[in-house]
């Protein structure tokens, strides 16, 4: 059996490869994708933003259906039986297990993470990335069987944007009363800003786009701040302190992508408030900040790299209990077949969509 693979051979052109989808080994399995979301971290390889990747196969956020499992697997990683058919979702990195991070509790940064994500579509078993056809899961990565209520919509955005802000979100101990600035309605904005809301938290949502902050009133935003009518960092300010009641946001959770949205969000926060910095993943750039205004506020940051695999099964459960509370099968707002990824991924850079989604062959 034949399978494609959409490869990026440099920034902004895209071409396919083919190769024979191999068996897999005892422990893993071969799933054939159903959607493949187009996520931010595409968009900054694309546009030549990252300086490492310049070149190989793209697309991490995905939903799949088993063609064959591996000697051995007979459920998933939460010991739900499963079998050829059924729907999965998987991390796209690995818990290798055996690093130092690994051995201190810490799977999320793990230094062997992209073991296999990272490797170029010739190298033998080809299907590392997810804008493909079919998707070889190896025994160090963690899956989980898709319930029966959850879409194919909503499990897709699952193993990126949902499970890192949850993760995010837990890390930070944000509760009841507390309120919270998210900097970003994409995505990860939306999905932080439903499961900041079931926490109880008071959510406040920052972004320059109407549509978007027009979602994020569905998705459990009390407050949309619109960007476009407030020009600079001290009008914006000022409007979380008018929402915040003059003390300022106890969080901010950054996941745009854009340096100068961390010092900005920094300035949102109380006396004592704590960062979430998640949206900043291009190595390299440099913005400019002040170290004495954090350690003269008190405040803190908190990085959020990935998510432990066992924050997808608690994205599973989110998504099946609130199914009918969010609009998560509308956070997808245009499919694009397999032919049409390049035009995708360029909507998605000029952020004329929410969030793009590749419909794969059947």
């Amino acid at each position: 059996m034949k399978g494609q693979i959409a490869v990026m051979t440099e920034p902004g052109k895209l071409a396919f490869q083919e190769y024979t989808v191999p068996d897999p080994v005892p422990g893993g399995l071969i799933a054939r994708i159903i959607r493949s979301n187009v996520c931010g971290t595409e968009v900054h390889i694309w546009c030549g933003h990252h300086p490492a990747k310049r070149s190989g196969g793209l697309g991490h956020e995905a939903v799949g259906i088993i063609e064959r499992l591996g000697a051995g697997v007979t459920t998933d990683c939460a010991g739900q039986p499963i079998k050829e058919g059924d729907r999965i979702v998987s991390t796209y990195f690995i818990h290798c297990r055996t690093c130092e991070p690994c051995q201190r509790g810490q799977p999320h940064l793990c230094e062997n993470c992209y073991r296999y994500w990272g490797r170029k579509p010739e190298d033998d078993p080809h299907f590392h990335a997810t804008f493909a056809t079919h998707w070889y899961i190896h025994p160090e990565q963690v899956f989980y069987k898709v319930p029966d209520e959850v879409s194919d919509q909503a499990a897709a955005s699952a193993n990126c944007a949902q499970s890192q802000v949850y993760f995010g979100l837990d890390m930070s101990h944000i509760t009841y009363g507390d309120s919270i600035v998210i900097q970003g309605a994409g995505g990860l904005g939306l999905n932080a800003a439903a499961i900041a809301h079931e926490k109880g938290a008071e959510v406040i949502v920052i972004d320059s786009v109407p549509m978007r902050l027009e979602e994020a009133k569905k998705f459990g935003a009390h407050h949309v701040i619109d960007m476009s009518g407030l020009p600079t960092v001290e009008d914006r300010v000022a409007a979380v302190q008018t929402l915040t009641r003059g003390k300022g946001a106890d969080y901010v959770m950054e996941v745009t992508g854009v340096l100068a949205a961390f010092p900005e969000g920094m300035q949102y926060l109380r006396f004592g408030g704590t960062m979430i910095s998640m949206g900043t993943v291009t190595p390299g750039k440099t913005v400019a900040y002040d170290p004495a205004y954090a350690v003269r506020r008190g405040l803190t940051t908190l990085c959020a790299l990935r998510y432990p695999g066992p924050y997808l099964k608690k994205s599973m459960d989110f998504l099946r209990e609130q199914k009918h509370k969010y609009p998560f099968d509308a956070l997808l707002d245009r499919d694009y077949d397999m032919q049409h990824i390049e035009q995708a991924l360029d909507d998605s850079a000029a952020r004329t969509i929410k969030r793009a989604s590749i419909v794969m062959p059947t």
